[in-house]
């Protein structure tokens, strides 16, 4: 049963493509912040992990360091990306993607892979991560080689689709609270 209060609520953000998440950028790159109300800001909202630069959709904020906490350790839900891959996976990558695959980062691995469609050099895949790790998936797929180039494989575009139980259904660009069956929901474990 859940045990983390739900004083604080969850935004959900509809991340759009080229925006970094971080509170500010020296390189005056746009942020989510840009996309969100001056309060979220100013009231310390934080993002529940990242996506980078060139990943988009499903990106949550909290305020409540319980909520970050449970959703970001190891295990604390599962998040599940649409991916578009340069090269030829095959059921060995596959394979190697369920168990571990050494990466310059160390150990990496995915709790799901499914092939969606493979056509001349590229694939789609369906992945579910548990894992919070700094662009697990791309360093992921690239620690493989395409067995027919022998290049590492390439992530050309990631869409987070859900985390846990939630799926997004708002606007590129936009954002809306979780309701508190919402919350429930993806904070039970």
């Amino acid at each position: 049963m859940n045990t983390i209060p739900l004083s604080e609520n969850i935004l959900a953000l509809n991340k759009p493509k080229w925006y970094i998440v971080t509170r500010s950028d020296e390189c005056w790159r746009k942020t989510v912040y840009d996309l969100l109300p001056e309060w979220v800001f100013d009231n310390g909202w934080m993002p529940i992990g990242r996506l980078d630069l060139e990943s988009k959709w499903l990106l949550l904020f909290t305020r409540n360091g319980h909520i970050w906490n449970h959703l970001t350790k190891p295990g604390g839900c599962v998040k599940i990306y649409e991916i578009l891959v340069r090269g030829h996976v095959n059921d060995e990558h596959i394979a190697a993607a369920l168990t571990w695959v050494q990466s310059p980062v160390g150990l990496l691995k995915a709790k799901m892979v499914e092939k969606i469609w493979n056509l001349w050099a590229k694939t789609k895949l369906r992945v579910q991560i548990d894992e919070w790790k700094n662009r697990h998936i791309r360093r992921l797929f690239w620690a493989m080689k395409d067995p027919k180039f022998n290049t590492p494989l390439k992530v050309l575009s990631l869409t987070r689709v859900s985390i846990g139980s939630l799926n997004l259904d708002i606007e590129s660009g936009k954002w809306r609270y979780l309701s508190e069956k919402e919350e429930h929901e993806l904070l039970r474990k």
